[in-house]
């Protein structure tokens, strides 16, 4: 169904000369645009295809990684979940999204070649995959905390590939940083319009959010409206963050369904944390994520009557494939968005292009009325 979709927001830039723009930092995945233009092809469903194709790869790789390092049937119930959940949705259906969905597949990959010991060619993975996106500069440190979940000694790791890894973790994390600062409207580093600090009091907020979408899967949008809180509510939220982590660390890490639970937050961390971005909250950036938290649901489920996994597996798709319908066009797509985020000026920017002359000039006299001095 998400063929079907029409390109949207910076989807329209791959069309129209942009398309190197990520190319200092995200070569890889301008490269996958830069095809597409080559072939002069304007059809969305192309384009779609391409990210349908690398999400039924990385259901794949997540499986036949899973199935090395947890139970059979916890492999599949994660893989199940993160072929269907809905907050998968925003990846899958937004063209530009692509490089969220080619990063993950490199990590799978560099995770597929790490549980089976060749080490070296999982560094040679986790090195595209910096090159598709930057997001996932923590995936190191989840394989060293996996490392020290299944061996009994620190004498069995692997530092040198996990070394090189951090090395180039911190590479990339600074070229990424240097360029969000001195590339103006990058939305990152200064030109967030937030500082970290005000970010980073946000994100506890919006990771607990991510975490009810997980469970609860109702309420996405595609431009929430993320109000900067106190700085005792944000302290406040990272302290029940905190909490979560310790009750997983004392009652499930020998079962290994709390460590997935820790390792999702620690592949979160990078874009919920302390680097500023003019974007709050994403749903798309919890695509990489969803690999540990799809199989601690696993660990948790693979005890539960098959009859009771495949019930949640049919709630799960019919709400995927509502979201998929609200990504069909940009009218659907920023009407949900305006009645979710009445006060955003953003939404109501977007849809005014989308609809009729009358309903886009009341949109922008709504928006002109939200932010008179811009």
């Amino acid at each position: 169904m998400s063929l079907w979709s029409s390109f949207h927001f910076d989807d329209y830039s791959v069309l129209t000369g942009n398309v190197w723009r990520t190319l200092s930092t995200r070569p890889l995945t301008a490269l996958t645009f830069w095809f597409s233009r080559v072939l002069e092809d304007r059809n969305p469903v192309d384009y779609h295809a391409i990210n349908l194709a690398l999400h039924l790869v990385a259901i794949l790789l997540l499986y036949d990684a899973l199935r090395l390092l947890i139970s059979a049937r916890a492999a599949f119930i994660a893989a199940l979940i993160f072929a269907i959940h809905p907050m998968q949705a925003e990846a899958v259906d937004y063209v530009f999204a692509r490089s969220t969905e080619l990063d993950t597949v490199l990590c799978l990959a560099a995770l597929g070649a790490w549980a089976r010991g060749r080490h070296w060619w999982a560094v040679a993975w986790f090195a595209a995959a910096l090159l598709a996106k930057e997001e996932s500069v923590s995936f190191p440190i989840f394989l060293l905390l996996l490392s020290l979940s299944l061996s009994s000694g620190v004498r069995k790791l692997k530092l040198m590939p996990i070394g090189m890894m951090l090395l180039l973790s911190l590479a990339a994390g600074l070229w990424v940083f240097i360029e969000a600062n001195i590339t103006p409207g990058s939305q990152g580093g200064v030109h967030a319009g937030i500082t970290w600090q005000s970010y980073l009091m946000t994100q506890g907020a919006v990771i607990l959010r991510y975490l009810r979408l997980l469970i609860v899967p109702w309420g996405f949008n595609v431009d929430s409206d993320i109000p900067i809180p106190p700085a005792w509510l944000g302290a406040a939220a990272w302290l029940v963050i905190a909490a979560m982590i310790a009750l997983a660390v004392r009652r499930f890490f020998r079962a290994k369904a709390g460590f997935w639970f820790i390792a999702g937050i620690v592949l979160l961390l990078p874009s919920s944390s302390i680097f500023p971005a003019s974007d709050l909250a994403a749903d798309r950036r919890m695509y990489l994520p969803m690999l540990a938290f799809a199989a601690c649901a696993g660990m948790l489920l693979e005890r539960v009557q098959p009859a009771i996994v495949a019930a949640i597996a049919v709630v799960l798709i019919g709400l995927s494939i509502q979201r998929t319908l609200v990504w069909q066009t940009e009218l659907s797509l920023w009407t949900d968005a305006v009645e979710k985020s009445p006060n955003k000026v953003r939404t109501k920017l977007q849809l005014a292009r989308a609809s009729e002359p009358p309903r886009a000039l009341d949109l922008l006299e709504q928006a002109r009325k939200l932010a008179p001095e811009d």
